[in-house]
């Protein structure tokens, strides 16, 4: 009998090692890993670079508390709001801690407590989070939640249009549902966001979480849109590898979170601030932004040739390719083909490879797909 809470249906491998793309199990067997730890590991597995910064700052400062000024934290916060309409960074430790931030954040300052979300998102685990929330598997068994989100159908405008009254303080999505399907908000809906939320004061809350950090082929997915946020919250890529989570603010919120109204112990530590400036150093770039790019266009053509009857969704390297019946059983034949994939709402097989995957690498993802699905 495991230690372990069965929380996680565990598959039957056990990953030891692993550089780039491909890792490697306890049997010396090698895979695709177009997991990417679930949209985590930017720069694929034990990038020189991370190794070298994790390295380095371990033989200087693993943690101080935030009661201490931080000028790295401040570096690091310069670099994510440059170029962007954001003021302030706050820093914690994964994407739920983010989105917890983001909703207190909201609250406080317009002092009210009705937040609109969107069937199919995911924004965490938390009570909070979970709430949010738009898929009822993760409220499950916990009895009643939050009565404050208004959860409306995802690209539907009327029934957003519908749910706004006076109660309600912010709306909060995902650009690109990552967890609910790979769903992406149309331009008319993203239209209608920013129209609302302008014309009632309302707040814009944007979950990049999964998509931000280079993922969808820009610094993050938003860019990609008309939505201008006033909170945008940050994890999974951020580091690389390294547990770290942030939210982003405009000027205007600066002073709602004053001191004592918000605070983690760990949040924005040496460690991790340090590896997600390696991080931001490589991915932050033209150059590289743009290899995302082409790596996408390539990658959505070969799939397009090898599997024309598979519809293809996403941007950048977050692409889900849709199943006629249940993804699960693909994902288990490819990953007995040396394929590691995750699913996304059930019958959508989502490709998450690290940013750094190569083209030789996309054309062995591809083939093996083309077996399985054919």
């Amino acid at each position: 009998m495991s230690s372990l809470f069965p929380n996680y249906a565990r598959r039957p491998v056990h990953l030891i090692e692993g550089k780039g793309t491909i890792v490697k199990d306890e049997q010396g067997k090698s895979y695709l890993d177009f997991t990417s730890g679930i949209a985590v590991l930017s720069l694929g597995h034990a990038h020189t670079a991370i190794v070298k910064a994790l390295q380095e700052q371990s033989e200087r400062l693993w943690h101080t508390s935030n009661l201490f000024e931080s000028p790295k934290q401040e570096q690091l916060a310069n670099i994510l709001i440059e170029e962007t309409h954001f003021a302030h960074a706050f820093f914690c430790n994964s994407g739920a801690e983010a989105n917890e931030a983001a909703i207190k954040l909201a609250r406080k300052h317009t002092g009210k407590h009705v937040i609109i979300t969107f069937e199919n998102s995911f924004h965490g685990r938390t009570f909070g989070t979970m709430s949010a929330t738009g898929q009822e598997k993760v409220r499950q068994g916990f009895g009643p939640v939050l009565e404050t989100f208004r959860t409306v159908p995802f690209n539907d405008v009327e029934k957003l249009e519908a749910a706004i009254d006076d109660e309600v303080g912010a709306i909060m999505l995902e650009v690109i549902q990552g967890e609910g399907g790979v769903n992406k908000v149309t331009p008319e809906f993203a239209e209608a966001i920013s129209s609302i939320c302008e014309s009632k004061g309302i707040l814009l809350i944007v979950d990049e979480v999964q998509t931000g950090i280079g993922r969808t082929g820009t610094r993050y997915a938003y860019e990609q849109t008309v939505l201008k946020p006033d909170i945008m919250t940050l994890a999974k890529g951020l580091g690389g590898g390294f547990p770290i989570g942030a939210m982003l603010g405009t000027s205007e919120l600066g002073e709602t979170f004053g001191p004592g109204t918000h605070g983690t112990t760990f949040g924005g530590n040496p460690l991790a601030v340090r590896v997600a400036q390696a991080v931001l150093e490589h991915v932050f770039v033209s150059d590289f932004l743009d290899e995302v790019n082409k790596k996408s266009e390539y990658f959505v053509h070969k799939l397009n040739e090898a599997l024309p009857s598979y519809k293809v969704v996403g941007a950048g390297l977050l692409l889900g390719l849709v199943c006629e019946d249940e993804a699960a059983p693909y994902i288990t034949e490819a990953e007995k083909a040396g394929l590691l994939l995750v699913g996304a709402g059930p019958n959508v097989i989502r490709l998450l490879p690290p940013l750094t995957v190569t083209r030789d690498e996309i054309d062995q993802a591809v083939d093996i797909l083309r077996t399985i699905l054919n």
